[in-house]
């Protein structure tokens, strides 16, 4: 199936991003590393690392987004949305593991209680980094609101964890070199950064699993039910139902029309009401309609 030009847009713009992206990593992963050896940090070559996973989700990004966005076919009749909150969910593991080594080597520090004093140039690296990440995570964050892509939220929030974990690796340096006794200050920072990252990872992880246990949207049913309610021909509303599916989501509801309108009048209201729905950009990628006749008896739970 021939990919549409909504969707060669969407692959184009997250390509993009993500490439710009990669390359401000790969770029900060080699300095900060350099940095931390000639100058003599160990935060700023932790912090490298933390830098390294930022150029793996990247990768993820410009090779998975071709298959999210393809159309739907036959055997994937709901598209292939699904396949965006699996990377999610992978870049908030991997958000998670980050953190979590960062609180293990912040341990390892304390308990071997190493004194290190690193040079002052490291404290430029570690600036440099803070600024160019934080940039980045704006930039990134606001061509995923453009695109309503949870995979490159994801990875703007990645950005701004390595942005963070910077802001205690500049501050240790600095410490460090004028307090060389202050052995825990350093593993301190690691600490406290890691619980940002961990709060990110979280931020990540939760819509996902929503959307994996096929929870709904209150906002959304809301909508449709404005929408549905003030429709010229529709009695009453019911049995609205909404999940998400990648980016955007899918409902059903039922509709109460006069008893006595044929059923192609029926429909014609039936096909309207959705043509609006799906035209008010409120975040529906497709909703089924099932029609009723104004007055019948339902059941406790809304349903005929």
């Amino acid at each position: 199936m021939m990919e549409s030009k909504s969707q060669q847009l969407i692959i184009r713009r997250v390509r993009y991003v993500t490439f710009y992206g990669m390359i401000t990593n790969i770029f900060l992963s080699l300095l900060k590393g350099f940095g931390g050896i000639v100058f003599k940090s160990h935060a700023l070559t932790a912090d490298a690392i933390h830098s390294l996973s930022d150029l793996l989700t990247d990768i993820i990004l410009i090779f998975g987004v071709k298959f999210w966005t393809a159309p739907p076919d036959e055997l994937h009749p709901y598209g292939h949305g699904r396949i965006e909150t699996l990377v999610s969910m992978f870049i908030g593991v991997l958000l998670g593991l980050v953190a979590f080594g960062l609180i293990s080597d912040a341990v390892t520090v304390i308990e071997k209680g190493a004194e290190c004093r690193p040079a002052m140039p490291a404290f430029v690296i570690a600036v440099l980094s803070i600024v160019m990440k934080e940039v980045l995570y704006h930039w990134t964050m606001r061509h995923s609101r453009a695109l309503n892509s949870p995979a490159l939220k994801a990875n703007a929030w990645h950005h701004r964890s390595d942005a963070i974990s910077s802001i205690p690796v500049a501050a240790a340096i600095v410490l460090s070199h004028y307090f060389p006794n202050l052995k825990f200050i350093d593993p301190l920072g690691s600490i406290l950064v890691s619980l940002f990252i961990l709060h990110a990872a979280w931020e990540i992880l939760y819509p996902c699993l929503n959307e994996f246990s096929e929870a709904g949207s209150k906002d959304i049913t809301a909508e449709i039910s404005r929408f549905a309610s003030a429709f010229p021909g529709v009695k009453g509303v019911h049995a609205i139902r909404t999940r998400r599916l990648g980016s955007m989501y899918y409902a059903d509801l039922h509709v109460m029309v006069d008893p006595d309108l044929t059923v192609l009048k029926s429909h014609a209201i039936a096909h309207r009401l959705k043509m609006d729905i799906l035209q008010a950009q409120i975040g529906v990628k497709d909703i089924i309609i099932h029609i009723e006749p104004f007055g019948a008896a339902k059941d406790p739970k809304g349903k005929k």
